[in-house]
């Protein structure tokens, strides 16, 4: 089946607002690997690009000139082999001006790759745009790259050259469920609701995972096939996944192994501790970097300062990597399906049901009526006092009305029923919650379920309840 551009409609729309101007733009696509922004772009331009050139993988400066030239030359015959960035640039130029008046697309995909040691690269990209294309009329320059931080430092962050010379920058996020929805509905899935849930919670919403399905297969079938089988498509993404966005990933792959085994996140000194990195400006970095790709997040807790910020885990696709797929140690083909009903399952769920929902956040504001309004979503944890139980909200959502919503998330194969176990840690965490921050703030007890919550003796304590309905929703609705 031919594939089908799904959702994207307000990354579409701005692209072809970018394109249709009279001046010159410098357009930057990023996000993270296999998120589908190449096919994105070409959707958008078609055929309408005089130039596209892909960076290679692992390349050196010469293979990539090479490559430069060879894909000049099929659109200019009198293309000279470049034998440096400067070169190529200049043959770019040259080529571009004898073309006839009107609107001249450029689109260089994997532009980190191209920027090999030593190749002065930026330098020469940056007298291009500087010292020619912005000066003209109707130049259109897409860059493009999966290596998130680099694009973020070197050409949206650049303190050199490029500084503020990008005019537009177009973020290409994961999926949402109702982005997931619509795929899955275009390739002929009969999948339901929870089903779909699922996928996003071991795939985080990709886009290329989700091609690797087949609507012939159950959601357990597709997983064992893909994650699991002796030669799985993604068996080894993991490690691809990261070593393809970071240059040295030894350590973020450390850091989010700590923090895949403490879904409320962990501070900066607990990192340090728990993984044994050094304290210094490295780290710093690579958290930063963790970050700006969307693996983490970091927030400061209800009540505290910016001493005790948290860093949480939330990216989903790595947190099933940690929870299953290195858990697999007898190689097990079926090792999903057999686990389905298990105690392993259940804890692995609770947790990419959180995560679920923290990427979701917006839909939950819209479902609770707060979307226009100012708020802040982060966790609770209580401080050690003598004569009471501890106690932890995984997620507050403080909002300006003078209103705290204290919610529960919980992820079930039908209705939820809220049992007396339930209740009476619901009550604790809500005593020590006040006791502790003496908030003057209405609290509203908010349940996300995947069903909903059954009637029954416990049920009538809570105020607000959301389902996987509300998560599945449309922000443009």
């Amino acid at each position: 089946m031919k594939q089908i551009l799904i959702g994207r409609e307000q990354e579409v729309q701005l692209l072809r607002d970018y394109l249709d101007t009279e001046k010159s733009e410098f357009i930057v696509v990023y996000g993270r690997r296999r998120v589908g922004k190449t096919f994105l772009i070409r959707q958008v331009i078609g055929n309408q690009s005089c130039f596209s050139m892909t960076g290679m993988e692992n390349a050196g400066m010469k293979d990539q000139l090479f490559n430069f030239y060879f894909t000049l030359r099929r659109v200019w015959p009198s293309a000279t082999l470049p034998h440096s960035w400067i070169e190529a640039f200049d043959e770019l130029r040259n080529y571009l001006e004898n073309l006839p008046k009107g609107k001249k697309i450029v689109f260089i995909d994997e532009l980190p790759w191209l920027d090999t040691v030593r190749s002065k690269f930026i330098a020469a990209l940056e007298w291009f745009w500087n010292g020619w294309a912005d000066g003209q009329e109707n130049i259109k320059l897409i860059v493009c790259g999966s290596a998130t931080s680099w694009m973020i430092d070197n050409i949206i962050n650049n303190r050199g050259g490029l500084h503020n010379r990008k005019t537009h920058q177009v973020y290409v996020a994961p999926f949402t469920l109702e982005e997931s929805s619509r795929y899955f509905t275009t390739y002929g899935f009969g999948y339901r609701k929870k089903e779909i849930a699922e996928c996003y919670m071991v795939m985080g919403g990709v886009a290329y995972y989700y091609s690797l399905m087949t609507p012939k297969e159950s959601v357990a079938q597709n997983i064992d096939r893909l994650f699991f089988a002796t030669n799985g498509e993604l068996r080894n993404e993991f490690e691809n996944l990261y070593r393809s966005l970071f240059k040295k990933a030894g350590d973020h792959i450390t850091i989010v192994k700590a923090l895949a085994k403490k879904m409320k996140g962990l501070t900066r000194n607990q990192l340090l501790q728990i993984t044994n990195l050094n304290n210094n400006k490295k780290f710093t970095m690579t958290m930063e970097e963790l970050e700006k790709c969307g693996f983490i997040r970091s927030y400061i807790p209800f009540g505290m300062t910016k001493r005790d910020v948290l860093f949480q885990l939330t990216d989903a696709f790595t947190l099933f990597h940690f929870h299953y797929i290195i858990e697999n140690k007898f190689q097990n083909e079926t090792f999903w399906t057999n686990s389905l009903y298990s105690a392993k399952y259940r804890a692995w769920s609770g947790y990419a049901f959180e995560i679920l929902c923290l990427n979701h956040l917006s839909q939950i504001k819209q479902s609770l009526g707060i979307s226009g309004m100012q708020s802040r979503a982060c966790c609770w944890i209580s401080k050690p006092e003598e004569g009471h139980r501890g106690a932890q909200i995984d997620l507050i959502i403080d909002r300006a009305d003078q209103t705290v919503n204290i919610c529960e998330m919980k992820f079930s194969r039908s209705e939820y029923t809220i049992t007396k176990s339930d209740s009476e840690d619901i009550e604790n965490k809500i005593e020590a919650f006040l006791r502790q921050t003496k908030t003057k703030k209405s609290l509203m007890l908010t349940f996300i379920t995947s069903f909903g919550i059954k009637s029954g003796k416990y049920s009538g304590q809570v105020q607000r309840h959301l389902t996987l309905e509300n998560l599945f929703k449309s922000l443009s609705l």
